[in-house]
């Protein structure tokens, strides 16, 4: 596998898969630019050395259509200012060549966004799963991805995946693409490299004790990932929604909290798991509840009532929606002396500042461990917008940039970005 720090790029075209599906207020300004600056070092590594640079990216959702609110025009100049070079704009991604021919060693083109086309994603458009016609529009629609794939590769001498936030896709930029450029000149960006050797650090290269922290509201959106930890883990600690899916499971009452009915057998699998593997599961034993948050507003009611109470035992007409104060203690004791922490979902609904005491309660323990010697990997949006809210950023080894990646990842998927590159 080529390695970017071993490639030459003088008079090369480079072409550089990175995620600036960066946020947009009404007026088209970026609200948070961490992708754009994620990528910087890449991307000035190419033009540091002599070569050119064609980016490309998508934005939000545009299900294989044009639309304006979506187009990478608005960001250019931004790109400008932090490559610190002007930044030329292609209008339509599939209609380039001439543009990407005509560019010198420095200069810089940005391609509009992929997602403009289906063939971006490969998957049909227009037909339902269920029409039996489907399967020939996705056999029809592949073999288009392929060539969608084979015109973005030509506009290039090599190509660079720095796209960890969609590496989980198999789309024409992030994967397909790969098949037109031989070993020599495909590799994976230095964003792409820190993010796979962050996850091998948990995974594989494991320093013990590992604890691991799964969070959210559903154990059904958790189990592949939980079931996969199990098998590596010293301990697990479960919290968030997914705590009353416990309690229940055991006959406990849990009020208005948010509870998957249908999985009470899944959550009580876990526990026979976790015992079958030797694995310490911690649960939150208490937790705040209340009987008035506006959960548009993020805020609680005014005349509400908020109580701490037993996790099985959440009064009628209340619900849970934090970690308790013993919780909070369990958990940090859980943490304290880990040597390799991986955090995926808060405890509690950080986002309304009264219940934001149980993940910061975690996030704390897990900035003391590192700072202890601890490698810690916070993955997941909310996570990641946890330990910014609570300033601790600075104070864990790694923030993951991909969501779903990342948990595919962690479930010890292949990710076909990665696959693609490292064959």
């Amino acid at each position: 596998m080529q390695n970017i720090d071993n490639f030459n790029f003088a008079g090369k075209k480079a072409i550089v898969r990175v995620d600036f599906n960066v946020p947009l207020n009404e007026e088209g300004k970026i609200t948070d630019d961490t992708r754009i600056r994620g990528a910087l070092p890449t991307l000035k590594k190419v033009l540091a050395e002599g070569g050119a640079l064609i980016i490309m990216s998508h934005m939000g959702k545009p299900k294989g259509k044009v639309n304006a609110k979506f187009s990478l025009s608005q960001i250019v100049d931004a790109v400008s200012e932090k490559l610190g070079v002007p930044v030329q704009f292609a209008p339509d991604c599939a209609k380039a060549a001439e543009a990407a021919a005509a560019l010198k060693p420095g200069e810089v083109l940005l391609l509009e966004n992929l997602r403009f086309y289906p063939e971006e994603e490969g998957k049909p458009v227009g037909i339902d799963k269920a029409d039996p016609a489907y399967e020939e529009a996705k056999k029809a629609m592949k073999a288009s991805q392929k060539e969608f794939a084979k015109t973005l590769a030509s506009y290039a001498d090599c190509y660079i995946n720095d796209a960890f936030g969609t590496a989980h896709r198999k789309h024409a930029s992030t994967a397909v693409i790969a098949d037109y450029f031989d070993t020599d000149n495909k590799m994976l960006g230095y964003l792409m490299q820190k993010e796979v050797q962050a996850v091998d650090n948990v995974l594989s290269n494991i320093k013990r004790p590992f604890v691991a922290i799964m969070g959210g509201s559903k154990v059904s959106s958790k189990i592949g990932i939980i079931e996969n930890l199990l098998g590596k883990v010293d301990k697990l600690i479960l919290c968030g929604g997914m705590t009353y899916t416990f309690s229940k499971a055991h006959g406990g009452e849990i009020g208005n909290s948010i509870v998957e009915m249908d999985k009470l057998d899944v959550a009580l699998g876990v526990e026979e798991l976790a015992k079958k593997n030797g694995v310490e599961l911690v649960l939150g034993s208490d937790c705040t509840a209340t009987n008035g948050l506006d959960f548009g507003t993020m805020s609680v009611k005014e005349g509400a009532e908020i109580i701490n109470c037993l996790s099985n035992e959440v009064p009628a007409g209340f619900e849970g929606v934090d970690a308790g104060v013993e919780s909070q203690k369990a958990f940090a004791e859980a943490i304290e002396g880990a040597k390799t922490i991986l955090w995926n979902g808060p405890a509690g609904v950080f986002e309304c500042d009264a219940f934001t005491a149980g993940s910061r309660a975690i996030g704390e323990a897990i900035a003391k461990a590192t700072a202890e010697g601890a490698f810690s990997l916070i993955g997941g949006g909310d996570s990641v917008a946890c330990v910014n809210k609570f300033g601790l950023a600075d104070q864990v080894s790694y923030i993951s940039t991909g969501g779903g990646a990342l948990l595919e990842a962690i479930e010890g998927k292949v990710l076909p970005g990665v696959a693609a590159i490292q064959g």
